[in-house]
């Protein structure tokens, strides 16, 4: 049975040959994302800025979502988000926090209800305060840097400290761009876009690390070898794995993103940037050829490539025995005369 091959095996793409141009590009777009981030800001959810969450399930039939969302827009209660989620019946109603502490917030439920009437059966309702969000957005933040730390010990232990810090500065980059990216679409940042940056993270050091192995393993194969050389050979071994990941990924990702609905609409679209544009760029264009920056490979130069074998002996050659001498010829005795 032949195995299906994604990319041939004698692939020889050079991959180094653009790292003069990949970090010129990801640092003009880092500083572009954060200053997105300073000036332009996150839409921060309900989870972080407080309000109030109703989950509702029409009785007649589908949800109509623009005859509920007139309807509400006439309560004079702020910013309101309407999503549909699971059945076609069911929507979740966002409500942003109203002025006056918690008996305002109660007040706000009470003219949805009002509103509403009994055409609907009210599931879930929930009033997030601003202290409760203040500490949600606390720990979500703590979450991530105990994240990056860990992944930093472990990349340590397991590699030289170089391949540690390229790995980090590879996941810097991938959730730097992915939180300018959210700033400038306006996509909610909620617990849910906190799981997506951690699962970035995840999956972008994983993709990571297995072209790292391959990187030490040919530092130990190839001593001669320039860091060029053996690093696109490293990226062009992994390819067939790495296309196949992120295909099989981008296309879960998709089906996720086109029928999984509003209420998870932010996540997948934070997932596909961040997992399918950033992460895969940056194994290859960030954290592969920074190696070279940061002194791997300098010390094995003047190494042996690979122990020789030595040749068996050979035997002494024979002594040549010296050709006969011609006999003399007999010497004639003088004849004395008398």
């Amino acid at each position: 049975m032949r195995l299906l091959r994604i990319v041939p095996d004698d692939t020889r793409f050079d991959f180094m040959r653009f790292r003069r141009i990949s970090f010129p590009i990801s640092a003009m777009l880092s500083i572009a994302a954060i200053l997105l981030y300073f000036f332009h800001g996150l839409n921060f959810g309900i989870d972080f800025v407080g309000g109030t969450l109703m989950e509702v399930q029409t009785k007649a039939g589908p949800a109509d979502l623009a005859k509920m969302r007139g309807t509400i827009a006439g309560l004079q209660l702020g910013d309101f988000q309407l999503q549909q989620f699971g059945a076609p019946n069911d929507v979740l109603i966002r409500i942003s926090e109203q002025p006056g502490g918690d008996a305002a917030q109660q007040q706000a439920v009470q003219k949805v209800r009002d509103a509403l009437g009994t055409e609907v059966d009210y599931r879930r309702v929930e009033v997030v305060g601003p202290s409760v969000s203040t500490e949600l957005l606390s720990y979500g933040t703590i979450g991530l840097v105990l994240a990056i730390g860990a992944i930093l010990i472990y990349l340590w232990f397991r590699f030289e400290w170089q391949f540690a810090l390229g790995a980090m500065i590879a996941n810097v980059h991938d959730l730097v761009l992915t939180v300018g990216f959210m700033s400038l679409t306006r996509i909610d940042f909620d617990l849910t876009s906190i799981a997506a940056l951690l699962t970035i993270l995840g999956y972008s050091l994983n993709d990571t690390v297995v072209i790292y192995d391959r990187i030490r393993e040919m530092l130990r194969r190839y001593k001669r070898m320039p860091m060029p050389e053996l690093l696109n050979a490293s990226i062009n071994a992994t390819l067939s794995r790495s296309i196949v990941t992120h295909l099989t990924v981008s296309l879960s990702l998709l089906a996720l993103l086109l029928f999984g609905g509003q209420a998870i609409r932010s996540f997948t679209a934070t997932m596909m940037f961040g997992v399918v544009l950033v992460g895969t760029y940056t194994s290859v264009f960030i954290a592969s050829p920074i190696l070279i920056y940061l002194g791997v490979g300098r010390t094995r130069q003047g190494e042996p490539e690979e122990t020789e074998v030595e040749a068996p002996p050979t035997a002494p050659p024979a002594p040549q025995t010296p050709p006969p001498s011609r006999p003399s010829p007999p010497r004639q005795r003088a004849r004395s005369r008398r």
